[in-house]
């Protein structure tokens, strides 16, 4: 990345940046439209009689939420990302922004906090699930805490990887099938059927490389309740990595 910016200074606007895209979120009806299709989708899955089943069941437990969220993020996740780099690529502003006071770093890492916390404010708004399952009888807190954290932990991923995507192209379509199909790989290569081809094809110790780069595995020992040092490190290690590749893209653009 350039050297440009004192190292003092690496992050100078950032929080400008951030108000910036967070307000931006709320200023057009498309984060409306996020928000609605997110709680819409995922409260289908959790009630719907052929998935969740959750009323049927009738269990003091966010087990079925934390089953689907996964797959609705793999969609709506990189629908929120790719607007962040290629739009401002489109209309040539990310050569206004570079000119400006504000680092690279800081508004790649002010994009992504803002679409970050703007995910976190959708997971908040499905809290009367959580009321309902309290209504149910006494539910481990535990469990549906660490459940959020992983969800919220999991849509960071996602946006990190379809950034990555938005910052390498100019068409938000692109951005938006690219930055899907990454996260579905990711998704699908720790499930039990995934692995064991894996393990037939190419050996065990492939299979437990493979697992432990499965987001799907790391998820789901959150949502069991168990807060593990190396689920906490793959997150954050996984979505740090995304950050710095996108953040070295454009600054190719850049130099270019």
């Amino acid at each position: 990345m350039s050297n440009t910016a004192p190292s003092h200074g690496r992050f100078t606007g950032m929080k400008a940046v951030f108000k910036r895209e967070f307000k931006g979120y709320f200023s057009s009806p498309l984060g409306y439209i996020f928000i609605v299709i997110f709680l819409v989708t995922s409260g289908w899955l959790t009630l719907s009689r052929d998935f969740g089943r959750f009323l049927e069941l009738r269990q003091a437990s966010l087990d079925p939420f934390f089953t689907y969220i996964p797959w609705v993020f793999v969609i709506l996740v990189p629908a929120v990302a790719m607007r962040l780099w290629a739009e401002e690529r489109k209309t040539g502003t990310v050569e206004l922004l570079f000119t400006l006071p504000v680092t690279l770093e800081a508004s790649y890492l002010g994009k992504f906090l803002a679409g970050w916390s703007f995910l976190a404010f959708s997971l908040l708004l499905s809290a009367p699930l959580v009321w309902q399952v309290e209504r149910l009888g006494n539910p481990d807190w535990g469990v549906i805490l660490t459940g959020y954290l992983g969800c919220l932990l999991l849509a960071g991923v996602y946006l990190a990887i379809g950034m990555l995507f938005s910052a390498l192209t100019q068409n938000q379509v692109v951005a938006f099938i690219l930055g899907t199909a990454a996260s579905v790989v990711f998704l699908i290569v720790g499930l039990p059927e995934t692995l064991e081809g894996i393990g037939r094809w190419f050996g065990g110790y492939a299979e437990q490389v493979m697992a432990s780069l499965s987001m799907a595995d790391h998820f789901a020992t959150m949502t069991r309740g168990l807060l593990e040092l190396g689920s906490l490190v793959f997150f954050f290690a996984f979505t740090a990595g995304w950050l710095i590749c996108g953040m070295l893209a454009l600054d190719r653009t850049k130099a270019a």
